[in-house]
Protein backbone atom coordinates (compact mmCIF):
# COMPACT_ATOMS: atom_id res chain seq x y z
CA UNK A 1 0.00 0.00 0.00
CA UNK A 2 2.80 2.45 0.79
CA UNK A 3 4.38 1.70 -2.61
CA UNK A 4 1.04 2.42 -4.34
CA UNK A 5 0.74 5.70 -2.47
CA UNK A 6 4.22 7.06 -3.31
CA UNK A 7 3.94 6.06 -6.97
CA UNK A 8 0.53 7.68 -7.42
CA UNK A 9 1.65 10.94 -5.84
CA UNK A 10 4.79 11.04 -7.96
CA UNK A 11 2.84 10.47 -11.16
CA UNK A 12 0.22 13.10 -10.43
CA UNK A 13 2.78 15.70 -9.41
CA UNK A 14 4.53 15.38 -12.76
CA UNK A 15 1.21 15.93 -14.57
CA UNK A 16 0.05 18.66 -12.24
CA UNK A 17 0.21 21.49 -14.77
CA UNK A 18 -1.85 19.56 -17.34
CA UNK A 19 -5.17 19.46 -15.49
CA UNK A 20 -8.45 21.12 -16.30
CA UNK A 21 -10.45 21.98 -13.20
CA UNK A 22 -14.18 21.44 -12.93
CA UNK A 23 -16.59 22.30 -10.11
CA UNK A 24 -20.10 20.87 -10.00
CA UNK A 25 -22.27 22.81 -7.54
CA UNK A 26 -24.24 21.18 -4.71
CA UNK A 27 -27.40 22.98 -3.49
CA UNK A 28 -29.73 22.95 -0.54
CA UNK A 29 -33.51 23.29 -0.62
CA UNK A 30 -33.23 27.07 -0.96
CA UNK A 31 -31.14 26.52 -4.11
CA UNK A 32 -28.11 28.03 -2.41
CA UNK A 33 -24.67 26.55 -2.97
CA UNK A 34 -23.29 24.60 -0.01
CA UNK A 35 -20.37 22.96 -1.79
CA UNK A 36 -18.80 21.72 -5.02
CA UNK A 37 -17.77 18.33 -6.31
CA UNK A 38 -14.22 18.77 -7.61
CA UNK A 39 -13.27 17.20 -10.92
CA UNK A 40 -9.83 17.22 -12.52
CA UNK A 41 -9.06 15.87 -15.97
CA UNK A 42 -5.81 15.62 -17.92
CA UNK A 43 -5.83 18.10 -20.80
CA UNK A 44 -3.52 15.88 -22.79
CA UNK A 45 -6.49 13.69 -23.72
CA UNK A 46 -9.69 14.63 -25.46
CA UNK A 47 -11.59 12.52 -22.92
CA UNK A 48 -12.23 12.38 -19.18
CA UNK A 49 -10.46 9.08 -18.42
CA UNK A 50 -7.54 8.01 -16.27
CA UNK A 51 -5.44 4.87 -16.26
CA UNK A 52 -7.24 3.86 -13.06
CA UNK A 53 -9.66 5.22 -10.48
CA UNK A 54 -6.80 5.33 -7.98
CA UNK A 55 -4.89 7.60 -10.36
CA UNK A 56 -7.92 9.85 -10.75
CA UNK A 57 -8.50 9.99 -7.00
CA UNK A 58 -4.91 10.83 -6.06
CA UNK A 59 -4.76 13.37 -8.90
CA UNK A 60 -7.72 15.25 -7.46
CA UNK A 61 -6.27 15.27 -3.95
CA UNK A 62 -2.75 16.36 -4.83
CA UNK A 63 -3.92 18.90 -7.41
CA UNK A 64 -6.54 20.38 -5.07
CA UNK A 65 -4.00 20.83 -2.30
CA UNK A 66 -0.75 21.81 -4.00
CA UNK A 67 -1.72 22.77 -7.54
CA UNK A 68 -4.81 24.87 -6.88
CA UNK A 69 -5.42 25.27 -3.17
CA UNK A 70 -8.63 24.40 -1.36
CA UNK A 71 -9.41 27.94 -0.30
CA UNK A 72 -8.76 29.35 -3.77
CA UNK A 73 -11.08 26.85 -5.45
CA UNK A 74 -13.81 26.52 -2.83
CA UNK A 75 -13.81 29.73 -0.82
CA UNK A 76 -15.74 28.85 2.33
CA UNK A 77 -17.75 26.05 0.67
CA UNK A 78 -17.36 22.30 1.11
CA UNK A 79 -15.44 20.21 -1.40
CA UNK A 80 -16.74 16.75 -2.39
CA UNK A 81 -13.79 14.53 -3.41
CA UNK A 82 -14.17 11.05 -4.92
CA UNK A 83 -12.37 8.36 -2.93
CA UNK A 84 -11.48 4.80 -3.97
CA UNK A 85 -11.13 1.81 -1.65
CA UNK A 86 -7.31 1.93 -1.76
CA UNK A 87 -7.10 5.65 -1.02
CA UNK A 88 -9.72 5.44 1.73
CA UNK A 89 -7.61 2.91 3.60
CA UNK A 90 -4.36 4.95 3.44
CA UNK A 91 -3.14 7.93 5.41
CA UNK A 92 -3.20 10.03 2.23
CA UNK A 93 -6.81 10.94 2.85
CA UNK A 94 -5.88 12.64 6.12
CA UNK A 95 -3.89 15.29 4.24
CA UNK A 96 -7.20 16.88 3.28
CA UNK A 97 -8.58 19.64 5.55
CA UNK A 98 -11.39 18.02 7.52
CA UNK A 99 -13.31 21.29 7.91
CA UNK A 100 -13.94 21.48 4.14
CA UNK A 101 -13.36 18.06 2.61
CA UNK A 102 -16.27 15.66 2.18
CA UNK A 103 -14.96 12.20 1.31
CA UNK A 104 -17.18 10.72 -1.38
CA UNK A 105 -16.87 6.93 -1.51
CA UNK A 106 -17.23 5.75 -5.08
CA UNK A 107 -19.85 3.10 -5.84
CA UNK A 108 -16.99 0.66 -6.52
CA UNK A 109 -16.00 0.66 -2.83
CA UNK A 110 -16.93 -2.68 -1.25
CA UNK A 111 -18.82 -1.74 1.92
CA UNK A 112 -17.10 -4.21 4.22
CA UNK A 113 -16.69 -4.20 8.01
CA UNK A 114 -13.22 -2.68 7.49
CA UNK A 115 -14.71 0.18 5.44
CA UNK A 116 -17.36 0.82 8.08
CA UNK A 117 -14.70 0.96 10.77
CA UNK A 118 -12.57 3.31 8.63
CA UNK A 119 -15.55 5.63 8.10
CA UNK A 120 -16.21 5.62 11.83
CA UNK A 121 -12.58 6.53 12.53
CA UNK A 122 -12.49 9.33 9.92
CA UNK A 123 -15.69 10.89 11.27
CA UNK A 124 -14.13 10.92 14.76
CA UNK A 125 -11.27 12.89 13.18
CA UNK A 126 -13.76 15.47 11.90
CA UNK A 127 -14.31 14.30 8.32
CA UNK A 128 -17.69 13.98 6.64
CA UNK A 129 -18.46 10.89 4.54
CA UNK A 130 -20.67 10.69 1.45
CA UNK A 131 -21.73 7.63 -0.57
CA UNK A 132 -21.65 8.25 -4.33
CA UNK A 133 -24.27 6.74 -6.69
CA UNK A 134 -25.45 4.63 -3.79
CA UNK A 135 -28.06 1.89 -4.14
CA UNK A 136 -29.98 1.80 -0.86
CA UNK A 137 -30.37 -1.56 0.84
CA UNK A 138 -31.17 -2.56 4.46
CA UNK A 139 -28.05 -4.75 4.42
CA UNK A 140 -26.04 -1.51 4.78
CA UNK A 141 -27.87 -0.38 7.92
CA UNK A 142 -24.69 -0.75 9.95
CA UNK A 143 -22.92 1.71 7.64
CA UNK A 144 -25.53 4.47 7.42
CA UNK A 145 -25.01 5.83 10.97
CA UNK A 146 -21.37 6.42 9.98
CA UNK A 147 -22.01 8.54 6.88
CA UNK A 148 -23.26 12.08 6.50
CA UNK A 149 -24.60 12.20 2.94
CA UNK A 150 -26.04 9.57 0.60
CA UNK A 151 -26.13 10.48 -3.10
CA UNK A 152 -28.90 8.92 -5.20
CA UNK A 153 -28.73 9.09 -9.01
CA UNK A 154 -32.35 9.90 -9.83
CA UNK A 155 -31.93 9.12 -13.54
CA UNK A 156 -30.64 5.62 -12.84
CA UNK A 157 -33.12 4.87 -10.05
CA UNK A 158 -36.68 3.84 -11.01
CA UNK A 159 -38.96 6.70 -9.89
CA UNK A 160 -41.37 4.31 -8.14
CA UNK A 161 -38.55 3.22 -5.80
CA UNK A 162 -37.56 6.72 -4.65
CA UNK A 163 -40.23 7.13 -1.90
CA UNK A 164 -39.19 3.89 -0.18
CA UNK A 165 -35.49 4.77 -0.53
CA UNK A 166 -36.01 8.16 1.11
CA UNK A 167 -38.16 6.63 3.85
CA UNK A 168 -35.51 3.98 4.54
CA UNK A 169 -32.68 6.50 4.76
CA UNK A 170 -34.74 8.88 6.90
CA UNK A 171 -34.23 6.48 9.79
CA UNK A 172 -30.64 7.66 10.03
CA UNK A 173 -29.14 11.09 10.89
CA UNK A 174 -27.88 11.82 7.38
CA UNK A 175 -28.72 14.03 4.39
CA UNK A 176 -30.02 12.63 1.11
CA UNK A 177 -28.67 14.15 -2.10
CA UNK A 178 -30.37 13.87 -5.49
CA UNK A 179 -27.81 13.60 -8.29
CA UNK A 180 -28.33 14.58 -11.94
CA UNK A 181 -31.25 16.91 -11.34
CA UNK A 182 -31.58 18.48 -14.77
CA UNK A 183 -34.99 20.18 -14.70
CA UNK A 184 -36.87 22.34 -12.24
CA UNK A 185 -39.67 19.76 -12.29
CA UNK A 186 -37.23 17.08 -11.11
CA UNK A 187 -35.99 19.42 -8.38
CA UNK A 188 -39.53 20.04 -7.15
CA UNK A 189 -40.36 16.32 -7.22
CA UNK A 190 -37.25 15.52 -5.18
CA UNK A 191 -38.11 18.30 -2.73
CA UNK A 192 -41.55 16.78 -2.18
CA UNK A 193 -40.00 13.36 -1.65
CA UNK A 194 -37.78 14.73 1.11
CA UNK A 195 -34.35 15.09 -0.46
CA UNK A 196 -32.09 17.58 1.36
CA UNK A 197 -29.40 18.36 -1.23
CA UNK A 198 -29.27 18.49 -5.03
CA UNK A 199 -26.69 18.31 -7.80
CA UNK A 200 -27.29 19.27 -11.42
CA UNK A 201 -27.81 22.29 -13.64
CA UNK A 202 -31.57 22.53 -13.25
CA UNK A 203 -31.33 26.23 -12.29
CA UNK A 204 -30.23 27.01 -15.87
CA UNK A 205 -33.60 25.92 -17.25
CA UNK A 206 -36.49 28.19 -16.23
CA UNK A 207 -39.92 26.57 -15.95
CA UNK A 208 -41.76 29.35 -17.79
CA UNK A 209 -40.62 30.86 -21.05
CA UNK A 210 -42.81 33.96 -21.11
CA UNK A 211 -41.34 37.22 -19.90
CA UNK A 212 -41.03 37.44 -16.12
CA UNK A 213 -42.22 40.63 -14.48
CA UNK A 214 -39.28 42.76 -13.38
CA UNK A 215 -39.62 44.68 -10.13
CA UNK A 216 -39.03 48.46 -10.17
CA UNK A 217 -35.68 48.11 -8.39
CA UNK A 218 -34.52 45.64 -11.04
CA UNK A 219 -35.65 48.01 -13.79
CA UNK A 220 -33.66 50.78 -12.13
CA UNK A 221 -30.60 48.54 -12.04
CA UNK A 222 -30.93 47.71 -15.73
CA UNK A 223 -31.30 51.41 -16.60
CA UNK A 224 -28.29 52.20 -14.47
CA UNK A 225 -26.25 49.52 -16.22
CA UNK A 226 -27.14 50.95 -19.63
CA UNK A 227 -26.17 54.49 -18.55
CA UNK A 228 -22.84 53.33 -17.13
CA UNK A 229 -21.69 52.26 -20.58
CA UNK A 230 -21.84 55.87 -21.79
CA UNK A 231 -19.40 58.21 -20.03
CA UNK A 232 -21.46 61.20 -21.12
CA UNK A 233 -24.50 60.07 -19.09
CA UNK A 234 -23.14 60.59 -15.59
CA UNK A 235 -26.04 62.94 -14.81
CA UNK A 236 -28.50 60.17 -15.62
CA UNK A 237 -26.49 57.71 -13.50
CA UNK A 238 -26.82 60.08 -10.56
CA UNK A 239 -30.53 60.54 -11.23
CA UNK A 240 -31.13 56.78 -10.97
CA UNK A 241 -29.55 56.81 -7.51
CA UNK A 242 -31.61 59.86 -6.53
CA UNK A 243 -34.82 58.14 -7.59
CA UNK A 244 -33.98 54.86 -5.86
CA UNK A 245 -33.10 55.38 -2.17
CA UNK A 246 -32.16 51.75 -1.55
CA UNK A 247 -29.57 51.95 -4.32
CA UNK A 248 -28.14 55.12 -2.79
CA UNK A 249 -27.77 53.40 0.55
CA UNK A 250 -26.07 50.42 -1.05
CA UNK A 251 -23.76 52.72 -3.00
CA UNK A 252 -22.55 54.46 0.17
CA UNK A 253 -22.12 51.11 1.90
CA UNK A 254 -20.10 49.81 -1.05
CA UNK A 255 -17.82 52.86 -1.11
CA UNK A 256 -16.98 52.33 2.53
CA UNK A 257 -16.40 48.61 1.99
CA UNK A 258 -14.08 49.09 -0.97
CA UNK A 259 -12.26 52.06 0.50
CA UNK A 260 -11.79 51.05 4.13
CA UNK A 261 -10.35 53.81 6.27
CA UNK A 262 -11.68 56.50 3.93
CA UNK A 263 -10.74 59.83 5.53
CA UNK A 264 -12.57 62.05 3.10
CA UNK A 265 -16.24 62.50 3.95
CA UNK A 266 -18.67 61.73 1.17
CA UNK A 267 -20.26 65.01 0.07
CA UNK A 268 -22.82 63.77 -2.44
CA UNK A 269 -23.98 60.83 -4.50
CA UNK A 270 -21.82 62.08 -7.39
CA UNK A 271 -18.85 62.29 -5.04
CA UNK A 272 -19.45 58.68 -3.97
CA UNK A 273 -19.66 57.60 -7.61
CA UNK A 274 -16.37 59.32 -8.44
CA UNK A 275 -14.60 57.82 -5.40
CA UNK A 276 -15.73 54.34 -6.36
CA UNK A 277 -15.00 54.80 -10.05
CA UNK A 278 -17.20 53.98 -13.02
CA UNK A 279 -15.52 50.64 -13.71
CA UNK A 280 -16.06 49.26 -10.19
CA UNK A 281 -19.57 50.68 -10.08
CA UNK A 282 -20.37 48.97 -13.38
CA UNK A 283 -19.16 45.61 -12.04
CA UNK A 284 -21.09 46.06 -8.81
CA UNK A 285 -24.33 46.88 -10.63
CA UNK A 286 -24.01 43.85 -12.90
CA UNK A 287 -23.46 41.50 -9.99
CA UNK A 288 -25.96 43.21 -7.70
CA UNK A 289 -28.68 42.35 -10.23
CA UNK A 290 -27.90 38.68 -9.67
CA UNK A 291 -27.59 39.11 -5.90
CA UNK A 292 -31.12 40.50 -5.65
CA UNK A 293 -33.85 38.71 -3.74
CA UNK A 294 -35.16 37.30 -7.03
CA UNK A 295 -31.91 35.37 -7.31
CA UNK A 296 -31.94 33.88 -3.81
CA UNK A 297 -29.09 35.91 -2.37
CA UNK A 298 -25.33 35.77 -2.19
CA UNK A 299 -25.05 31.98 -2.47
CA UNK A 300 -27.15 31.86 -5.63
CA UNK A 301 -25.80 29.55 -8.33
CA UNK A 302 -26.56 32.24 -10.91
CA UNK A 303 -24.53 34.81 -8.99
CA UNK A 304 -21.69 32.31 -8.66
CA UNK A 305 -21.73 31.60 -12.37
CA UNK A 306 -22.09 35.25 -13.34
CA UNK A 307 -19.18 36.39 -11.18
CA UNK A 308 -16.82 33.60 -12.22
CA UNK A 309 -17.81 33.70 -15.89
CA UNK A 310 -17.42 37.46 -16.25
CA UNK A 311 -14.14 37.62 -14.34
CA UNK A 312 -12.69 34.61 -16.19
CA UNK A 313 -13.35 36.21 -19.57
CA UNK A 314 -11.95 39.51 -18.33
CA UNK A 315 -8.72 37.87 -17.12
CA UNK A 316 -8.25 35.92 -20.34
CA UNK A 317 -8.68 39.03 -22.51
CA UNK A 318 -6.19 40.95 -20.37
CA UNK A 319 -3.61 38.18 -20.71
CA UNK A 320 -4.19 37.55 -24.39
CA UNK A 321 -3.78 41.19 -25.43
CA UNK A 322 -1.69 42.63 -22.61
CA UNK A 323 -4.51 45.02 -21.67
CA UNK A 324 -5.00 46.91 -18.42
CA UNK A 325 -8.05 46.47 -16.22
CA UNK A 326 -10.78 48.93 -17.14
CA UNK A 327 -9.94 49.14 -20.85
CA UNK A 328 -12.85 48.91 -23.27
CA UNK A 329 -12.11 45.39 -24.50
CA UNK A 330 -11.65 44.09 -20.95
CA UNK A 331 -14.90 45.66 -19.80
CA UNK A 332 -16.69 44.22 -22.83
CA UNK A 333 -15.46 40.72 -21.90
CA UNK A 334 -16.78 41.07 -18.35
CA UNK A 335 -20.11 42.42 -19.55
CA UNK A 336 -20.50 39.57 -22.05
CA UNK A 337 -20.06 37.02 -19.28
CA UNK A 338 -22.58 38.72 -17.02
CA UNK A 339 -25.22 39.39 -19.68
CA UNK A 340 -25.06 35.79 -20.90
CA UNK A 341 -27.02 34.73 -17.79
CA UNK A 342 -29.58 37.54 -17.58
CA UNK A 343 -32.03 35.72 -19.83
CA UNK A 344 -32.15 32.94 -17.21
CA UNK A 345 -32.45 35.43 -14.36
CA UNK A 346 -35.38 37.29 -15.93
CA UNK A 347 -36.84 34.25 -17.72
CA UNK A 348 -36.87 36.02 -21.06
CA UNK A 349 -34.92 35.82 -24.30
CA UNK A 350 -31.38 37.06 -24.69
CA UNK A 351 -32.70 39.10 -27.64
CA UNK A 352 -34.92 41.05 -25.23
CA UNK A 353 -32.00 41.69 -22.87
CA UNK A 354 -29.85 42.94 -25.77
CA UNK A 355 -32.68 45.17 -26.96
CA UNK A 356 -33.03 46.80 -23.55
CA UNK A 357 -29.34 47.39 -22.83
CA UNK A 358 -27.95 48.23 -26.30
CA UNK A 359 -24.47 46.71 -25.86
CA UNK A 360 -21.81 46.91 -28.58
CA UNK A 361 -22.05 44.86 -31.78
CA UNK A 362 -19.17 42.65 -30.57
CA UNK A 363 -21.06 41.80 -27.37
CA UNK A 364 -24.31 41.23 -29.28
CA UNK A 365 -22.60 38.78 -31.66
CA UNK A 366 -21.07 36.91 -28.74
CA UNK A 367 -24.39 36.64 -26.89
CA UNK A 368 -26.58 35.72 -29.85
CA UNK A 369 -24.29 33.56 -31.97
CA UNK A 370 -21.24 32.80 -29.78
CA UNK A 371 -19.25 34.39 -32.64
CA UNK A 372 -16.12 36.51 -32.61
CA UNK A 373 -13.40 36.42 -29.97
CA UNK A 374 -15.80 37.16 -27.12
CA UNK A 375 -18.19 34.48 -28.35
CA UNK A 376 -15.41 31.90 -28.36
CA UNK A 377 -14.34 32.89 -24.83
CA UNK A 378 -17.96 32.71 -23.68
CA UNK A 379 -18.24 29.18 -25.07
CA UNK A 380 -15.00 28.31 -23.27
CA UNK A 381 -16.32 29.64 -19.95
CA UNK A 382 -19.64 27.79 -20.30
CA UNK A 383 -17.93 24.52 -21.21
CA UNK A 384 -15.57 24.83 -18.25
CA UNK A 385 -18.51 25.35 -15.88
CA UNK A 386 -20.18 22.16 -17.05
CA UNK A 387 -16.95 20.12 -16.81
CA UNK A 388 -17.25 19.09 -20.46
CA UNK A 389 -13.55 18.33 -20.70
CA UNK A 390 -13.58 16.81 -24.19
CA UNK A 391 -15.10 19.91 -25.80
CA UNK A 392 -12.98 22.13 -23.56
CA UNK A 393 -9.83 20.61 -25.04
CA UNK A 394 -10.97 21.66 -28.54
CA UNK A 395 -11.88 25.20 -27.44
CA UNK A 396 -8.51 25.70 -25.75
CA UNK A 397 -6.82 24.76 -29.01
CA UNK A 398 -9.08 27.15 -30.98
CA UNK A 399 -8.39 30.08 -28.69
CA UNK A 400 -4.69 29.23 -28.45
CA UNK A 401 -4.81 29.82 -24.69
CA UNK A 402 -2.05 28.03 -22.74
CA UNK A 403 -3.43 25.65 -20.11
CA UNK A 404 -1.47 27.43 -17.39
CA UNK A 405 -3.07 30.73 -18.41
CA UNK A 406 -6.57 29.24 -18.34
CA UNK A 407 -6.06 27.77 -14.87
CA UNK A 408 -4.54 31.00 -13.55
CA UNK A 409 -7.52 32.97 -14.88
CA UNK A 410 -9.95 30.45 -13.38
CA UNK A 411 -8.37 30.71 -9.94
CA UNK A 412 -8.31 34.52 -10.20
CA UNK A 413 -12.03 34.42 -10.98
CA UNK A 414 -12.74 32.19 -7.97
CA UNK A 415 -10.72 34.49 -5.70
CA UNK A 416 -12.43 37.60 -7.04
CA UNK A 417 -15.82 36.01 -6.44
CA UNK A 418 -14.87 35.43 -2.81
CA UNK A 419 -13.87 39.09 -2.48
CA UNK A 420 -17.21 40.18 -3.89
CA UNK A 421 -19.01 37.91 -1.44
CA UNK A 422 -17.21 39.55 1.50
CA UNK A 423 -17.99 43.07 0.23
CA UNK A 424 -21.70 42.37 -0.14
CA UNK A 425 -22.18 40.81 3.28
Amino acid sequence: MERFLSTAMSDTTSLQDTFFLGRQPIFDCQQEIIGFELLFRSSEKNMSEYDSQNHACTSVITSALSGFGFREVLGDKAGFINVTMDVLMTDLIEILPCEQAILELLETVNLTEAVIERCRDLRLRGYRIALDDHVYAPVHDELYPNVDIVKIDILETPPELLPDIVAGLRRFPLKILAERVETVEQFQDCMELGFDLFQGYFFERPVVLQRKGIKPSAIAMLRLLAYLWDDKRLDEVEDVFRETPELSYNLLKLVNSVHLGLREKIRSLRHAIMILGISKLRHWVQLAIFASSDCRGINSPLLEMAAVRGRLMECLIMEQHGLAAGSDKVEAAFMTGILSLMDILFETSIEEIVKELHPSDEIVSALLDRSGELGLLLSLAETLEQSNFGELHELVEKTNIPRSQLLAAQLAAYNWRQGFTQETH
